[in-house]
C-alpha cells in the first residue's frame, strides 16, 4: 500500500483547500500528522461526552431543552427534540460502521452499539485507522458529530464570555467573546467594549492571556487582577485556547482544575485553565 507523506487529515486538507500547506504525516505508514491524529481521538471523547449531554437536552436537564415523549400513554404536551435524538442515533451509526470496519479487517470481535463502547473500541484503534486508506474520512465524520452534537447539546443562541481588562496602552476598556452556535470559530473574535479596534481572533487567545497574566501588554501598566474568579465550560475553553474539547475534559481531569456545577453544566476555574496552557506553551517553546 503507498502511502503519501501528505497528511489526510480533516484540518490539513482544509489548509491546502485554502492554498496553504499540508503537514506531513506524523509516523511511516500514518496518513495524519500528530496535530491531526490528536485531534481525531479527541473528537472520539467528545463524541461519547456530547452523546450523554444530548441525552441530558432529551431529558429536559439542559438549557432550552425539550423533553422526550414517552411511547404510549397520552402527550405531555412537550415537543420532541428531534435534533438531539437523530444525532445521538447518527453517532451510533457512524461510530458502529467505522467499528465494524475495524472489527472485520483486524480480525476483531465488533463491541457493543453503545457510543461509550464503539468509541473506546476506536480509541484502541486509533493507529491502525490512521494508516487506513479511509483515514480522511474517518476524521470528517468524526468531526461532523462533534458539531452536531454540540449545536444539539448546547442550543443557546448566543453568550457573551467575559475576560478581564483591554491590554492595550491607555485603555479602560473590557474584553468578551461573543459566541453564537452557528458562527464558525475562525469568526470569532475577542473585542474590547471601549474600542472594537481592539480585537483579536479566537485562536490568538492563548497569546493574548499570557499579556493578561502577566498584566501588561507592551508599554502597558500591570492589570488589577480579578475580583472573583472567573468559571468557564468546557466549550468555552475550547474555543478560547482553540483546543478540541475533548482535550479539555481530559486536561481538567489530569490537572484536577477547581469545577463547580450549575444547572446540570460543569464550570472550570479559569486561573487554572489558564496555568495550565501557560505551562504547555511553555513546554512547547
Amino acid at each position: 500500500m503507498t502511502v503519501t507523506a501528505l497528511c489526510h487529515g480533516e484540518s490539513c486538507r482544509g489548509a491546502d483547500a485554502a492554498g496553504r500547506t499540508r503537514r506531513r504525516a506524523a509516523d511511516r505508514g500514518s496518513r495524519l500528522c500528530r496535530p491531526c491524529r490528536e485531534h481525531l481521538t479527541a473528537g472520539l471523547g467528545e463524541v461519547a461526552h456530547l452523546y450523554e449531554e444530548c441525552g441530558r437536552v432529551l431529558g429536559g436537564a439542559g438549557p432550552g431543552s425539550l423533553r422526550e415523549r414517552t411511547t404510549g400513554g397520552e402527550s405531555t404536551g412537550l415537543p420532541f427534540n428531534g435534533a438531539a435524538a437523530d444525532v445521538r442515533a447518527r453517532m451510533v451509526s457512524v461510530l458502529g460502521s467505522w467499528s465494524g470496519l475495524v472489527a472485520q479487517q483486524r480480525g476483531l470481535t465488533a463491541p457493543p452499539r453503545t457510543v461509550a463502547d464503539l468509541t473506546a473500541f476506536l480509541l484502541r484503534n486509533a493507529d491502525w485507522l490512521a494508516a487506513h486508506p479511509a483515514a480522511g474520512e474517518v476524521c470528517d465524520e468524526v468531526a461532523r458529530l462533534v458539531r452536531a452534537g454540540r449545536r444539539a447539546a448546547f442550543p443557546d443562541p448566543a453568550r457573551t464570555i467575559r475576560l478581564g481588562t483591554c491590554p492595550e496602552p491607555g485603555c479602560s476598556g473590557a474584553l468578551a467573546l461573543s459566541v453564537r452556535g452557528a458562527e464558525r470559530d475562525a469568526d470569532r473574535a475577542v473585542v474590547c467594549d471601549a474600542a472594537p479596534a481592539h480585537r483579536w481572533t479566537s485562536d490568538r487567545w492563548s497569546e493574548l492571556s499570557d499579556s493578561l497574566e502577566s498584566g501588561r501588554a507592551p508599554g502597558a501598566a500591570p492589570a488589577p487582577a480579578p475580583a472573583t474568579e472567573r468559571w468557564l465550560t468546557a466549550a468555552d475553553i475550547a474555543q478560547l485556547w482553540h483546543t478540541p474539547t475533548g482535550t479539555v475534559y481530559r486536561l481538567a481531569s489530569e490537572e484536577r482544575w477547581r469545577r463547580r456545577n450549575r444547572a446540570g453544566r460543569t464550570f472550570y476555574a479559569e486561573g487554572d485553565v489558564r496555568a495550565c496552557f501557560a505551562r504547555r506553551a511553555q513546554a512547547r517553546a
